[in-house]
């Protein structure tokens, strides 16, 4: 019945029928429920991860949290590949162009794959010598270099699964992605058990376990986009799976901004590390598991980015303005109140937070230190992680890219070069709190108007064709 509800509201959005505020935020909830729980998945992923790694030492659990910002740079360059893609279905769904759509999944499956195979590759050339650029001290660079030589190998298979995870969710199906990830979530709980603590291989078989849980989700999520999406399904269709230029165009005019994206961000994150290494084990520890207890408060907020993409990409794809501005506020009014709600659990429960992650008594008491202080950044940081998704759902992603380097490098980075030497992890994550609550304010300041929201212009149907230009 909800499900169907969902499809008649979409319809309203397609055919061009006013819709009350309840009905928009009746349907924000639909997309976003499914979408939490599929962040809420990915969440208790990384707690297993890191509760198992954790299980073995601070060292183990260093050597993770030394490159894990390496990983975020190689996966965030494979979601702004699929963004790319994923983006134009949601503008040619809005519009009912659904053989366009299909003809862009087609193209954008091939794309991303081919993306991936080059990523993994410089990933596997890196493993070796990156633990020692990124500072790593000798106990914990050996584990350092295999988890990152396997996360990278799998690269591929995890960027097929998110391709497809993000077109489905284009179309607005956000309930298969949801089932994904969380029999990605059980997979990855028994393949961990079974290669971390049975086969005996440590940091090694955490990173075996999680992607060999990306193989089995990835296959069956590709399947389903293809041969049973309402949607995108190809079945008796003809058409190519060889990426043509329209098509890499237009997502190259939403992907290259969020690679500038990806490289600021990342590359502070990488930076950060640097920062955070010279302080011991006990320190990178606790900064790796805070940042993995911290995604209990944040990621509900990223799934209602994905919900606010697919909205604001459907809404601006039927030429609907009017209801694609309410949409961004509806949603990021949501990550708001939920993001502070989940805050102020944080703060009463890091230490708890921190023990299922840790049995160090030192790591847990500075991670549970340094949560506090991040508890009062959380709702302007929702307001930031929403914002951003309506953004890209508008296909405006070079501004918020500009404004993410200035808070970033200028904010965060720059205070924590001055507060880190003299206060340690307490300095750097009082730099964080003080830059995502900048972070969130420049988002505000962004969405206030129409500048932000692009229209399209259709060109060959039959491709998928559109041209991004500004309002």
């Amino acid at each position: 019945m909800a499900e169907s509800r969902k499809d008649i509201l979409l319809a309203m959005i397609r055919g061009g029928r006013q819709m009350t505020i309840r009905q928009q935020i009746m349907l924000a909830v639909m997309l976003s429920l499914p979408a939490i729980l599929a962040q809420t998945s990915s969440m208790l992923m990384q707690y297993i991860d890191a509760g198992m790694v954790g299980r073995l030492g601070a060292n183990p659990s260093a050597s993770i949290g030394l490159i894990s910002t390496s990983t975020w740079i190689l996966g965030g360059f494979t979601a702004g590949a699929c963004s790319g893609f994923s983006v134009q279905v949601a503008h040619l769904c809005g519009a009912k162009d659904f053989k366009g759509a299909r003809a862009v999944l087609r193209q954008g499956l091939t794309s991303v794959l081919i993306l991936s195979l080059i990523l993994a590759t410089i990933g596997i050339a890196l493993s070796g010598p990156l633990p020692r650029w990124l500072g790593g001290s000798p106990e914990i660079v050996s584990d350092a270099s295999k988890y990152f030589l396997i996360y990278s190998a799998f690269i591929p298979v995890g960027a097929a699964g998110w391709a497809a995870s993000a077109m489905l969710q284009a179309s607005g199906n956000m309930k298969i992605p949801s089932f994904m990830y969380t029999g990605m979530c059980i997979l990855d709980v028994i393949f961990n058990y079974i290669f971390i603590f049975l086969c005996d291989m440590g940091v090694a078989g955490a990173a075996l376990g999680t992607g060999l849980s990306e193989l089995v989700t990835s296959a069956f999520s590709v399947w389903y986009v293809l041969f049973r999406s309402k949607e995108l399904n190809i079945k008796g269709e003809p058409g190519t799976f060889i990426p043509k230029r329209n098509t890499i165009d237009n997502a190259w005019s939403i992907t290259a901004p969020m690679w500038l994206q990806n490289i600021i961000m990342r590359g502070a994150y990488v930076m950060s590390t640097i920062i955070v290494a010279p302080l011991g084990a006990i320190a990178i520890a606790a900064n790796a598991f805070a940042i993995t207890a911290e995604s209990f408060c944040y990621m509900p907020s990223y799934g209602i980015e994905e919900a606010s993409t697919t909205l604001i990409g459907q809404s601006l794809g039927a030429a609907r303005r009017d209801i694609a501005k309410r949409f961004s506020r509806i949603t990021m009014t949501m990550g708001a109140l939920i993001q502070t709600f989940l805050a102020v659990l944080m703060f009463i429960f890091a230490p708890q937070l921190m023990g299922l992650l840790s049995i160090d008594p030192d790591v847990v008491a500075l991670g549970a230190k340094v949560l506090r202080i991040e508890a009062f950044a959380e709702t302007m940081y929702a307001l930031s992680i929403v914002g951003y998704g309506c953004c890209v759902g508008a296909g405006d992603t070079l501004v918020p890219s500009l404004m993410n380097f200035i808070s970033m490098w200028l904010v965060r980075i720059g205070l924590a070069f001055v507060l880190t030497p003299k206060f340690g992890l307490v300095g750097y994550w009082i730099a964080m709190c003080a830059e995502l609550n900048v972070r969130g304010i420049l988002f505000l300041w962004r969405l206030r108007g129409e500048k932000w929201m692009k229209h399209k212009v259709t060109g060959d149907r039959e491709e998928g064709a559109l041209e991004y230009v500004e309002i």
